[in-house]
């Protein structure tokens, strides 16, 4: 199997004739036999091959073959010889997700930027394309799919099932719905990889790496619709808890709770904007407040054991890890934020008063000289608790956002993992490169399951 990029051209002639390079047709390794067979997706059709005396890999497509097998547009892309005479263009990379707001300039709405980079990313090398589940036409097996021109601007292109899906798919209501499992198990069991497979339940997370001692190691007591036997006992083993609701994001109704020997109970919460710290003279009062906020929401809570994390200004702080997996199949830290908690406020998002650093100033700040060896202490568990939540998973996972506390005495805690985490840590001018870093993963990984990097998915 040999793998190199070529200039795809379109020419204007009625034939079948496919013209490679010199340079092109010797590096692939092609016979003296005169036909190809040429695919791109599941699409493929036979054609006659000819040499052409020019310098640099080039193919040039007659309007019949680009037609018949929906070549999407000419420019750079992989070509990947996979039999004797087998060549096959792309990968064909789709990006799924669905339309919210959309206009013409943002066919995806607050999303299409995000979009637009990843598929700038696979410039040169494959053919990228954005789609939503109604671009599918599952009896013809194509997709009607956004493409970006040379200006930024958006186009459509009806091509193949592409070879490999990622899912972006924003909304947790709509993925747990009938009509998007179905659509997930189509490509499935076309044996199309498609990774990040659906958000993650923070229940179903400490569910998953429940028998996994490696993982256990790092992860806090967690209990799912604790009754109030269960959170007075762990109240009392632990002085404080975090109550948070097991589908949530960005920290919204999350309480700490806090027993104090002699002066009684506190819950401390986010009402509106303000951070409130409430006092209870006894336990049964503070529950009666609990119910009375949360009514049957409270059976979908998790109860969590308290950590003394490393603080500055009195202000705990914790950090998010996105994690990819790369082009080799490894997972890897592609960047990491250290967030400060605002005064009074629960949790450190930057909403609720929070604010963003490098770790490297975070942890310098908090253990000095031996910030280094922390930091990468933290790295070594953050790739291990990616492997355990991936071999305990029952479907592909390509990227995680891990949320990691380090306590006073630097060991490292898992509190949370997000199967599409957001991408607010790169916002920080220090982070970045990161952030492109973490865009080229999504590229490589998508290249390694395609097998146009010649890997077994």
């Amino acid at each position: 199997m040999s793998l190199t990029t070529c200039n795809v051209h379109f020419s204007q002639q009625s034939d079948k004739m496919v013209y490679l390079s010199s340079p092109l047709f010797k590096q692939l390794g092609l016979s003296g036999n005169r036909l190809i067979l040429l695919k791109l997706g599941n699409e493929m059709i036979t054609a006659s091959v000819k040499q052409l005396k020019r310098s640099g890999n080039h193919l040039y497509l007659p309007s019949s073959v680009r037609h018949s097998i929906r070549i999407p547009k000419s420019g750079h892309v992989y070509v990947q010889k996979s039999g004797e005479n087998e060549l096959k263009l792309g990968p064909l990379v789709g990006i799924l997700t669905d339309t919210i707001h959309p206009g013409e300039s943002y066919p995806f709405g607050t999303r299409s930027g995000f979009i637009k980079q990843i598929m700038r990313s696979g410039d040169r090398k494959a053919y990228m394309f954005g789609f939503t589940p109604s671009d599918i036409n599952w009896q013809q097996e194509t997709v009607n799919g956004y493409f970006l021109n040379a200006q930024g601007g958006w186009y459509r292109r009806i091509v193949p099932l592409p070879d490999v899906v990622y899912n972006r798919l924003p909304n947790r209501k709509a993925e747990t719905s009938s009509y998007i499992s179905a659509v997930r198990e189509r490509f499935v069991k076309r044996q199309i990889p498609l990774f990040n497979w659906s958000f993650l339940n923070k229940a179903d997370v400490y569910k998953l790496l429940d028998n996994d001692p490696e993982a256990l190691a790092h992860l806090p007591e967690s209990v799912t619709n604790p009754s109030p036997a269960k959170i007075k006992e762990m109240l009392d083993k632990y002085q404080f808890l975090y109550f948070k609701p097991g589908g949530g994001s960005l920290g919204i109704g999350i309480y700490r709770l806090t027993r104090h020997s002699s002066r009684g109970y506190f819950a401390r919460y986010r009402k509106g904007n303000q951070n409130v710290l409430v006092r209870y003279s006894s336990f049964q009062s503070l529950m009666r407040m609990l119910q009375l906020r949360l009514g049957s929401r409270m059976e979908q809570y998790v109860a969590q054991q308290g950590i003394r994390l490393v603080e500055i200004d009195k202000c705990p702080l914790d950090f998010r890890f996105h994690m990819h997996k790369n082009g080799r199949n490894q997972w890897v830290p592609a960047g990491i934020g250290a967030k400060k908690a605002g005064r009074g406020s629960v949790t450190t998002h930057v909403k609720s008063g929070g604010s963003l650093m490098t770790p490297e100033q975070a942890l310098s700040r908090t253990f000095g000289t031996e910030a280094g060896a922390i930091l990468e202490k933290a790295k070594r568990v953050a790739v291990k608790l990616s492997e355990a939540i991936e071999r305990n998973y029952p479907h592909r996972l390509g990227e995680l956002g891990l949320d990691i506390g380090i306590d006073k005495g630097g060991e490292v805690w898992m509190f949370e993992a997000n199967a599409k985490p957001g991408r607010s840590i790169f916002k920080h001018p220090a982070l970045r490169s990161e952030g492109k870093a973490s865009i080229s993963y999504i590229l490589d990984h998508c290249l390694y399951l395609s097998r146009f990097q010649g890997g077994e998915r």
